[in-house]
């Protein structure tokens, strides 16, 4: 199904993305660490966006565990049952997910632009940045997630319908 693949690709594409935020990261934290024990003059600046990336990261990979798999579940019920009815209740679990979801990414929206609006800044340190783009990766992070959604829900319907896996 040509929805279910794009999803899956605009996910990986993210996950990708957000893969790559281990590089600012590892030098953010590697040099506080060098500044602050060699050269004796910690940062202002490698807490916050050591926090800021880490969250980034966090929030545009979470789709892409979920396309992969990777999130943790219980398995101790849905290792005994078929796949059909594996499929019947993830389909039930999405379903209710998937409106709160998008509720959550409409108050992320607001929440993005009035910080935004407001210049927001963080106040956790004597750089103080502004808050709208950490803000905005988690936006786009629930987003991800509640498409991600949607592409298993589709996914778990052609198991229930046709009785094969996508």
């Amino acid at each position: 199904m040509r929805l279910i693949h794009f999803l899956d690709g605009v996910t990986r594409l993210f996950g990708a993305l957000a893969a790559l935020l281990i590089l600012p990261l590892t030098f953010a934290l590697v040099y506080e660490v060098f500044s602050r024990y060699v050269l004796n003059q910690p940062t202002l600046w490698a807490y916050e966006i050591s926090y800021m990336v880490m969250g980034a990261l966090f929030m545009l990979g979470m789709a892409n565990a979920l396309r992969l798999k990777q999130h943790v579940s219980v398995d101790i019920v849905t290792l005994h049952l078929s796949i059909a009815a594996v499929a019947y209740l993830r389909t039930v679990f999405y379903l209710a997910l998937i409106p709160l979801m998008f509720w959550l990414t409409w108050e992320l929206a607001h929440y993005t632009y009035e910080a935004f609006v407001r210049h927001e800044r963080s106040g956790r340190s004597a750089w103080n940045p502004v808050m709208w783009p950490v803000y905005t990766s988690w936006f786009i992070g629930f987003l991800l997630l509640a498409l991600q959604l949607i592409s298993e829900l589709l996914k778990n319907l052609l198991i229930i319908t046709t009785g094969k896996e996508h």
